[in-house]
């Protein structure tokens, strides 16, 4: 598919100095956001967030940020519903340089607050790592793992979170330990993604979890698991739950059918160096959009058929992968937001599909 880019350019927010970092991207209701932060040639960091009612014009978003590493954090992962946008923030710090948490919210008033909450809610000695905010009908949904194995933070607002371990069937038991990347709302509750390695085993298999309140849980295991290394690592809606990961050497596909995911294509190829992955996943029109990375570059893929079938999609730029690098797309309707960062200058750009 060839997409005609044309690229939007981000305001620096007043009185922010450095380079514009972007990492993450998301829409609802007519509105598109934006996130990452302005960091220094030093390092220092700021948060920063953008808003457009076009993806063309943007405008800095005001930031109420309360805590000493609220004020450094790296917005790293946004979702929006009904118009107004919430986010998660880190910064490394303290005797260990654990990721240091926050989570955001919009008021009625466009500023972007940050939410006081207990340390132990995103660390403290069972955090393992607080992965991607999602949101639907049912609020608010954090994915994520403890020391338990896969977790969840619930909430209605937005506004206060509670979290979720050690719930029977989403956390790690005697028969595997569960491991959770992301997840939608679907069906009036929650689907989540992710991997379960059995006991005794040394490769994951997909699975996912399904939920009406993000808070008691039921599994939902791949059908014909192949003996190689799979997990689910995205999960969009289009008119049922799909997912892409990881299948042994290649990425691959699972449409969730009933309470089973069922395999789908297989299409580009897989280094097992720990640095390829699955980044970002929408639906755009008729097609679904899927960002891939291995240990050299970023990839667009797109299918214009459910899944069934992959081709790549030409990126405005190129894309090298790295810690301070990111690609990520959102869509809505026909129009298709990538986020671009390729550790020098953050850009987004805008196209039409064709389906």
């Amino acid at each position: 598919m060839a997409l005609q880019w044309t690229e939007s350019v981000l305001p620096v927010p007043a009185g922010a100095a450095g380079r514009i970092v972007l990492k993450d991207a998301a829409t609802c209701q007519g509105r598109w956001f934006v996130v990452g932060t302005m960091q220094t040639p030093a390092g220092d960091t700021v948060p920063a967030a953008w808003s457009s009612a076009d993806a063309k014009a943007w405008t800095s978003m005001k930031i109420d940020a309360r805590s000493y590493y609220g004020r450094q954090n790296v917005f790293y992962s946004v979702a929006c519903r009904d118009g107004r946008m919430a986010a998660l923030g880190a910064k490394p710090g303290g005797a260990h340089g654990y990721p240091r948490t926050s989570s955001w919210r919009e008021t009625p008033d466009g500023v972007l607050h940050e939410v006081s909450a207990p340390f132990e809610l995103f660390g403290g000695p069972q955090a393992v790592n607080v992965a991607r905010l999602d949101a639907g009908p049912p609020g608010w949904l954090i994915s994520g793992n403890r020391m338990s194995g896969a977790a969840a933070w619930v909430s209605r607002d937005a506004a206060a979170f509670r979290i979720v371990e050690r719930a029977p069937v989403l956390a790690s038991s005697a028969a595997g330990e569960t491991w959770s990347f992301d997840a939608v709302a679907a069906g009036g509750g929650w689907t989540m993604v992710g991997g379960e390695q059995a006991e005794g085993r040394i490769d994951r298999d997909a699975v996912g979890w399904q939920s009406a309140d993000g808070v008691s849980w039921r599994r939902l295991p791949a059908v014909d698991a192949e003996p190689v290394y799979e997990e689910l690592q995205r999960v969009a809606l289009d008119t049922s739950p799909v997912a892409v990961g990881v299948r042994g050497t290649a990425f691959g596909v699972w449409r969730l059918d009933g309470d089973k995911w069922h395999p789908g294509a297989s299409f580009g190829q897989v280094r097992l160096d720990g640095k390829s992955g699955v980044r970002s996943l929408t639906v755009a029109g008729a097609s679904l959009f899927c960002v891939t990375s291995n240990d050299q570059s970023h990839s667009l893929w797109v299918s214009t058929d459910g899944g069934g079938g992959w081709r790549r999609a030409g990126l405005p730029a190129a894309a090298p992968v790295g810690a301070d690098r990111a690609v990520a797309v959102v869509g809505a309707d026909r129009q298709l937001l990538l986020l671009h960062d390729d550790g020098v200058r953050g850009r987004i750009y805008l196209a039409r599909t064709d389906g």
